[in-house]
């Protein structure tokens, strides 16, 4: 057996009658000895669930760059995946740059710093972040950059149809 270590410990006055009153005087020692081992038994370690956290992680990064590479091999179809734009939007204005999107079907960043009233880079950010976002969760992008002419546009940010909803 182990070597044992005194503990001491102060509880309610009530619980200490009831513990005189089951456990006989030569046996208490024990009987809290195995209460707090089988309490110690059911709590888990906390370097356990920090390892689970870990590898949770780890195999949603993996999950998702598996979606990406079948999405690029386009292995992985959108028909019933049809995802919303707005679910990436953090806050009101990013919901205002994905309505502009949706309504225009595509801008520049200008055009929509001017239609918001804000930096142009501020604007660049948001979009950069939602493209990020979207394609860690859904293989694909919801926001797409394009330099080429589309549209009348020139250098412009667009909506992918082929995964939006709306």
């Amino acid at each position: 057996m182990e070597k044992l270590r005194v503990f001491s410990v102060k509880i309610p006055e009530k619980v200490y009658k009831e513990l005189i009153l089951r456990v006989p005087e030569g046996e208490r020692s024990n009987f809290v000895r195995d209460a707090i081992m089988e309490k110690l038994e059911k709590t888990p370690k906390p370097d356990k669930i920090l390892e689970l956290e870990n590898r949770v992680s780890r195999v949603e990064s993996e999950l998702s760059e598996i979606k990406k590479y079948l999405a690029d091999l386009e292995l992985l179809t959108y028909g019933r995946e049809k995802a919303n734009p707005h679910t990436f939007c953090i806050d009101e204005l990013d919901h205002k740059i994905v309505d502009y999107l949706l309504h225009y079907k595509g801008a520049t960043t200008p055009e929509l710093a001017e239609y918001l009233k804000t930096n142009r880079w501020l604007v660049l950010n948001r979009l950069r972040r939602i493209e990020k976002t979207s394609r860690k969760q859904l293989g694909k992008p919801i926001v797409k950059y394009y330099a080429g002419e589309k549209s009348g546009k020139k250098k412009a940010w667009w909506i992918n149809e082929e995964i939006s909803e709306v």
